[in-house]
């Protein structure tokens, strides 16, 4: 059997506060025993009278009984009276765990019901609220400020080995079993299909025309490298300008003609490869091949980590510069976000329901848990200590009790004399 906790002696201890419930407290004690001891004196000073004062002898008996009444049904709930240990007092003390779990029940069929929550949650009218608080620029600046705060604090907490582990344990197991090819025929069909490589194909064009333009001798050298050593130099210079010529005039052609026969050829072979990755067997295997020796390879963790780091070391410089561009943009959208909160009915009607839809199932998923805190908690408090913290707090408008009672005895003692006399 599992040991159970031991007892708290003190809870939320305030000695401020508790100072002042104490002087409370003692006050209306204080007019209680007052109002006692007023009505033992004005029974004993008319002790045997007739007449008038026979109604305020009787009133004075029956004010007495009702203070000692009160003052025993109040004492009883903290404590035994007078230390006797009379059946069914000091309650708190001795049932203070049944009370836990009756206040556990109540506050659960009560207060976390979904029809209740619902109707909290659409009378806060969170998103109003929300968009109101954000139109502020200084809050706006502030909810900028911390979220980027703690993302720089995310990303520096971020190490090397941590990119190195996620890639080796996490990433690169899950790719060795997701077959690349139907990814890469599937992918590859749609772009073909959307003409999405054109784009592509014509900033290569574009990159290779301006490099043969630009590099006339180079690529002259490469291709007189390759001539063979008895060739005349005057007959290599010609071949080699000729064919930069006809290179240039080629590319151009690609260029500028879009239904050029290259491109066709481009867009028929890509179509082909794309084919062949989703049904050619052997095409398969050779993309898992090539998928798995990538894999292997040691570089792909060094990668890994150095696209980290420049994308971290961009954030994180975007995210502290106070007018960096990271900063500048948040702001920018919860400007936009906060003018469409205080001006479209419809978003915030669906915002608020988002959030009662959150708190429904936040209470409906772990209300129970929520709920047995209250009975967990007072399980572990000390009886004596709980009796007196509670006293404390409620003990003061428990007095008005002792204060009614007497009173009201009193009125209720004259009555039944004056009942007696007549009958």
């Amino acid at each position: 059997m599992a040991a159970t906790s031991p007892p708290i002696s003190l809870i939320t201890p305030d000695p401020g506060a508790d100072e002042a419930r104490r002087r409370g407290l003692r006050q209306m004690r204080t007019v209680a025993v007052g109002l006692l001891v007023f009505a033992a004196c004005v029974y004993v000073a008319t002790l045997g009278r007739d007449g008038f004062w026979g109604f305020v002898n009787a009133g004075a008996e029956a004010s007495m009984v009702g203070a000692i009444a009160d003052w025993f049904a109040v004492t009883a709930l903290f404590k035994h009276p007078l230390g006797l240990p009379i059946p069914h007092t000091a309650l708190i003390p001795r049932r203070k765990d049944e009370l836990g779990k009756g206040l556990e029940e109540f506050v659960g069929e009560n207060f976390l019901q979904e029809a209740v929550i619902r109707e909290r949650v659409a009378a806060a009218t969170i998103s109003a609220r929300v968009g109101d608080w954000l139109s502020d620029p200084a809050n706006a600046r502030r909810v900028v400020d911390e979220a980027s705060d703690v993302a720089a604090i995310a990303l520096g907490n971020v190490r090397d080995e941590h990119i190195a582990d996620l890639v080796t344990e996490a990433l690169v197991p899950r790719f060795r079993e997701e077959p690349i090819s139907p990814l890469l025929g599937t992918t590859l069909m749609e772009v073909l299909r959307d003409d999405l490589h054109h784009g592509v194909v014509d900033l290569v064009v574009d990159e290779m025309h301006r490099w043969l333009v630009d590099n006339p001798d180079t690529f002259a050298r490469v291709l007189g490298e390759r001539a063979p050593w008895w060739a005349p130099p005057k007959l290599n210079d010609a071949v080699t300008t000729r064919i930069h010529f006809e290179a240039v005039q080629w590319v151009e052609d690609i260029r500028d003609d879009p239904h050029h026969r290259a491109r066709e050829a481009l867009d028929s072979m890509l179509g082909q490869l794309a084919h062949d990755l989703l049904n050619d067997q052997e095409t398969m295997d050779r993309a898992e091949g090539f998928k798995n020796r990538l894999l292997e390879h040691p570089q792909v963790v060094t990668t890994a980590i150095s696209l980290w780091k420049a994308m971290r070391s961009a954030l994180l410089g975007s995210v502290r510069d106070p007018e960096g561009a990271v900063r500048r943009r948040l702001l920018e959208e919860l400007n936009l976000f906060s003018g469409r909160l205080r001006e479209d009915a419809a978003l915030r009607e669906r915002l608020d329901r988002t959030a009662a839809d959150v708190a429904v199932f936040m209470i409906s998923r772990y209300g129970a848990e929520l709920t047995t805190v209250i009975t967990h908690t007072i399980e572990r408090w000390d009886g004596k200590e709980a009796a007196r913290r509670i006293e404390l707090h409620v003990g003061r408008d428990l007095q008005f009790i002792r204060i009614n009672g007497t009173i009201v005895g009193g009125l209720v003692g004259v009555a039944i004399h004056a009942v007696s006399l007549a009958v």
